[in-house]
């Protein structure tokens, strides 16, 4: 019965995780600022949130070492110019189609990963990412008369390249603590480092736009994560990659729902093929590797 329970809050915990994920693009559009200026503001009130939590129970913020600071402002650059990038591809190029580019990470991440021990990556690896390229050619195809459409989709791809490389730092040379504690991190140097960068259009925006960076910063960051790192807890790998992959589908329903922006034939047919390739690679990559 416990092992049922502890599923059951690992599924719930991981749902409620990848909606807030897939809602979070929508932000890029509901705040009337620059990505930059949204991901500033963002990171600091999930900072904030962050260690108001950890006073409150008490756990412990210090690092272990000298030289896991540094990985962790390592961490912290990388996070900040992926979610500046993020969300600069959504205001140029759409939530469906920023979302689709982003999600080619799963596809470098099979190809990457095996470098790192030296390795080549599985033929089948390389044929899904051929797939997630068609699946990206179709989408830049459909909208090649939008220069801002494919600008999108070129932020899109290099914020997915620098998700990949976070998670992968974080997977080999900080996972040793919790996700919450790394994310404080995260989002404490993400905005220092890009606070140089604000400009003064914050200054001006009206209330209900700081309730929607309030919102952003406390339940589409610091709890979004939060849920996740308590998915990780109580579920496989495997089943936490699988269902990571409803991300596009509820971005994408949420942009039609919210903000009323249709995708093309072309843009659907080629999210298609890269979640395919993604939700395939969920499913039996593992098994290449054992």
């Amino acid at each position: 019965m416990t092992l049922d329970n502890d599923r059951q809050k690992g599924l719930w915990s991981l749902h409620g995780a990848t909606l807030l994920f897939g809602a979070t693009a929508l932000f890029s559009h509901l705040i009337p600022l620059s990505a930059l200026d949204i991901t500033v503001i963002r990171c600091f009130i999930a900072a904030i949130t962050l260690i108001i939590l950890f006073r409150i129970q008490n756990n412990r913020l210090r690092l272990s070492s000298f030289k896991d600071y540094g990985v962790a402002l390592l961490l912290g650059i990388i996070m900040g110019v992926h979610w500046f990038t993020y969300f600069a591809g959504m205001q140029l190029a759409g939530v469906a189609i920023g979302m689709i580019s982003f999600y080619t990470y799963p596809l470098m991440t099979v190809i990457l990963e095996p470098l790192l021990h030296r390795q080549l990556p599985h033929w089948s690896d390389l044929l899904l990412g051929v797939v997630g390229l068609v699946g990206l050619w179709l989408i830049a195809e459909g909208g090649k008369a939008n220069p801002d459409v494919i600008s999108g989709i070129m932020t899109g791809v290099f914020s997915a390249l620098l998700f990949t490389l976070r998670n992968l730092l974080y997977r080999y040379k900080f996972s040793r603590y919790s996700g919450p504690q790394a994310m404080f991190y995260q989002t404490l140097v993400s905005a220092i480092i890009l606070l140089p960068f604000l400009s003064d259009d914050w200054k001006g925006i009206e209330a209900k736009d700081w309730g929607n960076l309030v919102v952003l910063g406390i339940f589409f960051t610091a709890l979004s994560h939060a849920l996740y790192a308590t998915s990780l807890r109580y579920l496989k790998a495997k089943t936490v990659s699988l269902i990571a992959c409803l991300q596009p589908f509820y971005s994408t329903s949420l942009a039609i729902i919210v903000l009323s922006e249709i995708p093309t034939i072309q843009t659907v047919i080629g999210g298609c093929l890269i979640v395919s390739a993604a939700i395939y690679e969920t499913l039996y990559g593992h098994k290449r590797k054992s």
